[in-house]
């Protein structure tokens, strides 16, 4: 079974198992072809996150594969460069790139995991580079407002020009059923399937990666590429209603979805109901919670002694819940008091026969990542350095050789030590409250996979962010039109300021896929987010 946001994708990753390649193997081809089809989204440039399924050894594992600032630019330089009237850091540009993890996370899966050769792992998206994919509906109504977001950002226009020569063919985003060719990005993945990461983060590939980043100001060098930039990590899980909630420990926001089940796991969700005030106001509540933790408390563990255990217990999650009070929305919410010692993305989920379940969700960050592509490789690099805060004290601000504030989380449930779901949600702030709409549907509400990806969703903004700005604490809960009126006016009553979503990608509530096992059958039930262009697929 393979479930992503673009059929193509989903197609190749088919195409994989079906010549005897591991989910592992499936999961990279479908993510190199996403990164030809949604190239807003993801690809070579960005970084990686990965939760995978080992029957064989029964154990689930992590992986985390996102790169770090330049080793070479300490914070002084780094405040120096941006001028003392900057607050946060660039969300475009040269100084917002960091290392690419991805292809590093790609090789690690393959090593450990992999059956086919890499090679043909990469087989489907090299010929559909050279070919040409037709673009979907909503792809290409993307692609336009992502493409003129960097060509109207004075962080990136002036070095567009590679972008524009692939990604605006004629002089335009490609629009719905047209055919896009990639032929450099193709050449990219042969090169990296024949050569693995050396021939990405060596040789003449990371020459030209360094001389787009250096014209455009930054300061990455030849030995920030070839450091290595994954590592398999431990787990963080949660019970909740007798399932086990698993999440990747920071520097990504995981942990904020096992916060946020804590918090509502006293409340009776189940009477309440899907369309009660009751349970979006709670939801709402607890996400602002959660968030005030968040802006506080998660960064890279190598730098900062995140207080894991304490955010993620039981006990923290009732003196939060204290706070909120049922009748009214709360504006002024503030980060617990814990003991600290001394947002574009694409999701993927596979599932082979004998087992296997892959978890993935990759990233360059913003629409076209920081708008700089290396010549001659058909991709974005990221701009994930947006995600550091510049504030001294902070433990998530800006260091030399330091992975910043990741928004992308897979997920992963079991219940009885038995691999349950594998699924995610694209969106930035809205992943973690993607996953728990989820989750609460399905496990609270009863929904099949497919049915909790097609509820009705909300999405709440505002209060402080990881970066160091802050929003209105109150913020502004964004909701999809068929919601029934009653609700919505008697969520503005509780104090909601509530506004209808009116242009799906503007109002965009996440991009959801996932996998489901029935552990007696063995039977796969896969669900695709109905909002984007892609699908389930299985055999």
């Amino acid at each position: 079974m393979i479930a992503s946001s673009q059929t193509a994708a989903t197609q190749a990753g088919v195409e994989i198992l079906k010549k005897g390649g591991s989910a592992v193997d499936a999961a990279i081809a479908t993510n190199a072809v996403l990164s030809l089809t949604e190239p807003y989204m993801c690809g070579p440039g960005g970084d990686l996150f990965a939760f995978v399924w080992d029957p064989s050894a029964r154990e689930l594992v992590g992986l985390n594969a996102s790169g770090r600032s330049a080793l070479g630019v300490s914070y002084s330089a780094m405040r120096e460069q941006l001028g003392a009237a900057i607050t946060t850091m660039p969300g475009r540009g040269a100084n917002a790139v960091t290392v690419p993890g991805a292809v590093d996370g790609w090789c690690a899966l393959h090593e450990r995991y992999g059956r086919l050769p890499f090679e043909e792992v990469f087989a489907p998206v090299v010929e559909l580079a050279e070919r040409g994919v037709p673009i979907g509906a909503r792809t290409a109504q993307a692609w336009y407002e992502a493409s003129e977001g960097v060509i109207n950002d004075p962080l990136s226009a002036p070095f567009s020009e590679a972008f524009r020569h692939i990604y605006l063919p004629d002089g335009r985003a490609p629009t719905a059923g047209e055919i896009f060719r990639n032929p450099d990005l193709g050449g990219t993945f042969a090169a990296i399937g024949r050569g693995g990461r050396g021939a990405f983060y060596g040789q003449d590939h990371a020459s030209r990666l360094l001389e787009c980043v250096h014209d455009a100001g930054g300061q990455l060098d030849g030995a920030d590429l070839l450091n290595a930039h994954c590592d398999w990590v431990t787990p963080l899980s949660t019970a909740y209603r007798g399932y086990d909630v698993f999440e990747l420990p920071p520097n990504g926001q995981g942990m904020s979805v096992l916060q946020m089940l804590n918090i509502l796991e006293a409340y009776p969700l189940q009477e309440f109901g899907p369309m009660s005030a009751d349970y979006w106001h709670t939801l709402i509540e607890s996400k602002k919670l959660v968030f005030e933790d968040r802006a506080r408390y998660y960064a890279d563990p190598s730098f900062s002694d995140v207080p894991i255990a304490e955010l993620t217990g039981k006990p923290y999650a009732e003196h939060r819940r204290r706070l909120i009070d049922s009748a009214k929305a709360g504006a002024d919410y503030t980060h617990g008091d814990v003991a600290v010692p001394g947002s574009d993305t694409t999701y993927l989920c596979t599932a082979d026969s004998d087992g296997m379940m892959v978890s993935l969700i990759q990233s360059i960050f913003a629409p076209f990542g920081s708008g700089l592509v290396p010549a001659g490789s058909g991709y974005a690099l990221q701009c994930r350095g947006a995600g550091f805060s510049l504030d001294s004290d902070h433990p998530n601000c800006y260091a030399p050789g330091k992975r910043p504030f990741h928004t992308i989380i897979p997920a992963f449930v079991m219940q009885g030590g038995e691999p349950w779901l594998s699924f995610g949600v694209m969106g930035a702030d809205m992943q973690p409250q993607g996953q728990v709409e989820v989750l609460v549907n399905m496990i609270d509400f009863g929904m099949d996979p497919q049915a909790a990806g097609d509820a009705l969703r909300m999405r709440h903004f505002g209060g402080s962010q990881p970066n160091g700005a802050h929003l209105d604490g109150l913020g502004i809960v964004q909701f999809e039109r068929d919601f029934p009126p009653d609700l919505i006016i008697e969520l503005q009553r509780r104090g909601h300021k509530m506004q209808e979503i009116d242009d799906w990608i503007n109002g965009f509530v996440g991009g959801y896929q996932a996998i489901q096992l029935d552990a007696e059958t063995g039977v796969y039930c896969g669900a695709s987010e109905p909002r984007l262009d892609g699908c389930a697929l299985g055999y």
